[in-house]
């Protein structure tokens, strides 16, 4: 396959173009962006201090060399199969670091493998900027590569192509729904299943209801969602009421920007309401409550960049934000980042050992952290079979200026009365737990 299809822009392409193309390792000073020293090792400066291998089979040499498993023909052939590849770098021989890049669009080949090369750019350059403090960890045995692209293509990849195009032509790109119920008792977090009682929001077709956040005021109980007019092709804010029988009102817009909105995290802090949504403006804002809960303003950009879901988290006196983050090509929903500060509006400091992992299974926020038993916990959205699929629960083990460290997540059973199994966020306020999943939904 020849690189110049791979639409990605710069720096990226200079990437994807040496992985596939070089005749040599590269070779560059540590700790310096790779696409500023890049060298085909014949003409490389024999004082590099680091190599990387972009062909699997360099000759041995004295210089620390980085290697790539599985290569990337191997990556493009897993992609075809409709499968996710698990990168890893090694050097010299020991694992160095892992990732388990996203794929957000499956439907062809040409742009999954886009979004892996990124990965794979992000985990080198955070490898090589930190090569001599990581630790050496032994490597797996690397399993026998499968580079047979075409019989792949042939058999799984355009199948699904032709059965995507189907699906894009008759059925909306997504629709979500989302549930509510009250409760006495553990909910989702704490069992680990939907369980029964759950109503549904009700829409008209036109509009879709996600990302929901349920907040309390006053005895009252409110639903803050993302409001999607397939129309606008954009979203906003909006927010719900739920009556004393239990009923959710017709949500009711809040918040309207040029751009798309959603996520709508709500919280109080210092004496006031403020809220945290996801926007497409290229920075993460905060909006402070003028009147609950309608009237809203304003207030600081946080972080700016193409950050997804930021979560806020208050601990040992001091504040944290977790998202994930696009630097620049690849998935929204894999790379995750963390932030510090000791006041609400800032200034917010980038963790150090940023990024903190690359994993679809776990790196993006599905919901506000939750204290379960005297565990933290974070609701994450797990990306193994496409965006929105599913939700896991990882417990946060460690939050300081060293490390951020979330296990392995607990996956959320679907079982239970709620119609729509596929669900990417969990939130609880009170009695009140929210959840959402998506609908099939005709386009005619």
């Amino acid at each position: 396959m020849s690189v110049a299809s791979v639409e990605a822009p710069a720096p990226w392409s200079r990437f994807a173009d040496f992985v596939l193309n070089a005749g040599g390792p590269i070779l560059l000073p540590a700790g310096e962006a790779l696409w500023d020293h890049v060298a085909i090792a014949a003409g490389a400066p024999q004082e590099s201090e680091l190599r990387i291998d972009l062909t699997g089979v360099a000759p041995p040499s004295p210089i620390p060399t980085l290697g790539f498993c599985p290569s990337p023909a191997a990556q493009l052939t897993t992609i075809a199969k409709g499968e996710l590849p698990e990168l890893a770098i090694s050097l010299d021989g020991k694992c160095l670091a892992t990732a388990a890049p996203m794929v957000d669009d499956r439907a062809t080949v040409v742009r999954g493998f886009q979004d892996v090369l990124a990965r794979l750019v992000t985990l080198t350059v955070s490898a090589v900027s930190r090569w001599p403090e990581l630790p050496l960890m032994e490597a797996k045995r690397a399993p026998r590569e499968d580079r047979n692209f075409l019989s792949a293509f042939l058999l799984k990849s355009a199948p699904r192509g032709l059965r995507e195009l189907y699906r894009r032509t008759f059925y909306r790109f997504a629709h979500w729904r989302v549930g509510y119920r009250l409760i006495d008792g553990a909910g989702v977090a704490a069992s680990g299943e939907i369980g029964k009682g759950w109503s549904v929001l009700g829409d008209d077709g036109k509009h879709f209801y996600a990302d929901p956040f349920p907040f309390e005021r006053d005895g009252r109980h409110y639903i803050f969602v993302e409001d999607y007019v397939h129309r606008d092709k954009k979203a906003v804010i909006s927010v719900s009421t739920i009556d004393d029988k239990g009923v959710a009102s017709r949500p009711q817009p809040v918040i309207t920007e040029p751009h798309h909105l959603s996520y709508p995290q709500i919280f109080e802090s210092d004496g006031e309401i403020w809220m945290l949504p996801q926007g497409d403006g290229g920075a993460v804002t905060l909006y402070r409550c003028r009147a609950f809960p309608h009237q809203w303003e304003r207030a600081v950009d946080l972080l700016h960049g193409e950050f997804s879901d930021a979560t806020l988290l208050e601990r040992d006196g001091r504040l944290w934000l977790v998202a994930t983050v696009r630097d620049g090509a690849g998935s929204t929903s894999d790379t995750l980042v963390a932030f510090s500060a000791s006041s609400l509006l800032g200034p917010w400091t980038p963790h150090k050992k940023n990024p903190i992992l690359i994993d679809r299974r776990r790196a993006r926020p599905g919901g506000a952290f939750v204290e379960v038993d005297g565990r933290t916990i974070l609701p994450v959205q797990d990306g193994t079979l496409g965006y929105g699929t599913a939700l896991g629960l990882a417990e946060l083990l460690r939050l300081d200026d060293e490390t951020v460290e979330l296990g392995d997540p607990r996956p959320v059973s679907v079982a239970g009365d709620f119609p729509y199994p596929q669900i990417h966020t969990l939130n609880r306020s009170g009695r009140l737990e929210v959840i959402d999943g998506i609908l099939p939904m005709r386009k005619f």
